[in-house]
């Protein structure tokens, strides 16, 4: 027996000309449970230290939305598609197509970050450490929505859990949607909660999110399907993996000088 993926409709709810689409709702509830979580951690004595409020997570949301929205779509221009958009331009702006780069998303909100910081007199990885704990369940989110589509499916396989996408063919694939939910999501949200429940050096829950997520989307690129348009790049990796290596090795230097305490602190002692 072969699992078949049960072709949701995409629609969740329509009502008259207005459609909500699951994955719309998707980044709904990511952004729900970043909000949820950010209050959670105020509780915790060594980020109340530091001067985090509830304010502070609302007015963050704003510029986090930008840098995810805008950060994904540039990003997805330029790292997968340049060549069609720079023949087609005006359709770059048709973000109700689809079209959204983790990587690029990641990028947009570090500008955002640094923007909001230096506004509020907060340093970056003060600001990039209270919120990597708050980020997996939103990563979970959407690949539960890209499972949902049916999209950005698996590699052929033979394992027991393979799973047939009928709108590509009928070769069972690794249902690599729910690799990465249960991976960058779930798992890397279990270990950056538990890590960052502790006082520990600045950039060090920053340091532990770049590398438990370049691991874990290195690790589940090898069962998903590479994009159609780009395959397989150097070395056999795909685009995924070569923009997930990057991440590694900058947590790793970031985690050496975290280790060493030479990242500032606008806290006054």
């Amino acid at each position: 027996m072969v699992l078949v993926h049960p072709q949701f409709n995409p629609v969740a709810l329509a009502i008259g000309p207005l459609a909500i689409r699951w994955y719309g709702l998707m980044y709904l509830v990511a952004f729900v449970l970043f909000v949820l979580l950010a209050r959670r951690q105020l509780k915790y004595p060594h980020v109340a230290a530091r001067g985090w409020t509830a304010k502070d997570i609302d007015d963050l949301m704003f510029y986090g939305l930008l840098g995810v929205v805008l950060g994904g779509r540039i990003g997805y221009v330029l790292f997968y598609k340049l060549g069609y958009y720079s023949s087609h331009p005006l359709d770059a702006l048709m973000v109700w197509q689809g079209g959204m780069s983790f990587h690029g998303g990641f990028l947009g909100v570090l500008v955002a970050l640094a923007l909001w910081g230096r506004v509020r007199g907060k340093t970056f990885f003060e600001v990039a450490d209270f919120i990597a704990p708050c980020v997996p369940t939103g990563l979970a989110a959407g690949r539960l929505g890209n499972f949902i589509n049916g999209e950005l499916w698996g590699r052929p396989t033979d394992v027991p859990w393979a799973m047939i996408f009928p709108q590509v063919d009928q070769l069972p694939r690794h249902p690599s949607q729910l690799y990465q939910f249960a991976g960058e999501g779930l798992a890397l949200f279990a270990f950056l909660w538990w890590f960052a429940k502790k006082p520990r050096p600045v950039g060090a829950v920053s340091a532990a999110f770049l590398i438990g997520y370049g691991v874990m989307r290195f690790m589940a690129e090898f069962g998903r399907e590479p994009d159609d348009f780009l395959g397989l790049l150097a070395l056999g990796l795909s685009m995924g993996q070569w923009l997930s290596l990057p991440m590694i090795l900058a947590g790793i230097g970031l985690a050496y000088i975290a280790s060493r305490g030479r990242l500032q602190t606008n806290i006054k002692p």
